[in-house]
């Protein structure tokens, strides 16, 4: 799949990203994590990230790496296009970039570097060398200390033709208008603020129609009925869901930084999808927030 034929697919639809297994001790399970996509497949999201933010990249040893990714393209080989998460710092980006291009995937999503803050001519100067590490596409992730201006997002397209995608994780609605005014349909534009199916709608009416749903792990059915519900302007399914779903869901992960993720590990468990234990510094939710997910996610109905 070339950049170009990335990013047309990326322009539509519902995007995904697969919770990595693991299995009691904390190592990676292939055989799960393969059987995890098969269900997930025929839901129909458009893309799926393998070893993204929700995948726990930030835990993987170059070599998990390399396995998840490769697990995942082998898997959805034909069905699914795969795109890969790569960060960290510029080598480390760079060696994640070239192993996920070697191993199949269609691209990667460029996630934020680490810690250190950065002024624009750094930030660009990542990514640029991130972009001429490969050759096919790259979507940069605007989160955390990775802020991008309209700006230097333009310089950035005229010298990186693989550069095909922009994540906005911020939620900086001024900043958004602005990259998305001045670069027009340079970028394939995705919402990427955690739980993003609260900001959907919003993001719509700002021209950023496609998200990544992380419920999409545990409720597929319901995830891909709440995108087409804010495609088709239903008001009513769409604040049903928020009311009884999202935002009571949203209580229990807001409780402790790093649930995003470990919210979604429980939730694949309560439906039969044990993908094991999120690995430290997050911490699992507790039994009585179990429960209440639990309580949530039946009041669905079967997925």
């Amino acid at each position: 799949m070339s950049p170009q034929e990335l990013k047309q697919t990326m322009s539509a639809g519902l995007l995904s990203f697969p919770v990595t297994d693991f299995n009691a001790s904390g190592d990676f399970s292939p055989g799960p994590y393969t059987k995890r996509l098969e269900w997930l497949m025929p839901y129909g999201a458009t893309v799926l990230f393998a070893a993204g933010g929700t995948g726990e990249f930030f835990s993987l040893t170059h070599s998990e790496y390399s396995n998840v990714v490769g697990t995942a393209v082998d898997t959805c080989r034909g069905g699914v296009p795969v795109v890969a998460g790569a960060g960290g710092s510029t080598r480390q980006a760079i060696a994640c970039a070239q192993e996920a291009e070697r191993r199949g995937a269609q691209g990667i999503l460029l996630l934020p570097h680490y810690l250190t803050v950065a002024g624009q001519d750094g930030l660009a100067a990542h990514v640029e060398a991130v972009c001429r590490s490969v050759k096919f596409g790259v979507i940069i992730y605007n989160r955390g200390v990775c802020r991008l201006q309209a700006e230097t997002l333009a310089k950035l397209a005229d010298r990186c033709p693989n550069l095909i995608g922009f994540k906005d994780g911020i939620g900086d609605i001024e900043l958004m208008v602005s990259i998305r005014r001045r670069m027009g349909d340079r970028f394939a534009y995705l919402g990427g603020l955690p739980t993003a199916e609260v900001y959907a709608a919003a993001y719509k009416a700002l021209g950023v129609p496609v998200y990544s749903s992380a419920v999409f792990n545990f409720i597929p059915k319901t995830a891909m009925n709440f995108y087409q519900a804010v495609a088709a302007d239903d008001e009513a399914t769409v604040g049903h869901l928020l009311d009884t779903f999202f935002l009571p869901y949203l209580k229990i992960r807001n409780r402790v930084p790093g649930y995003a993720v470990s919210i979604v590990k429980a939730g694949a468990r309560l439906v039969g999808r044990d993908a094991g234990p999120v690995r430290t510094p997050l911490t699992d939710l507790t039994a009585d927030e179990s429960s209440q997910l639990n309580e949530l996610i039946t009041a669905l109905g079967p997925q």
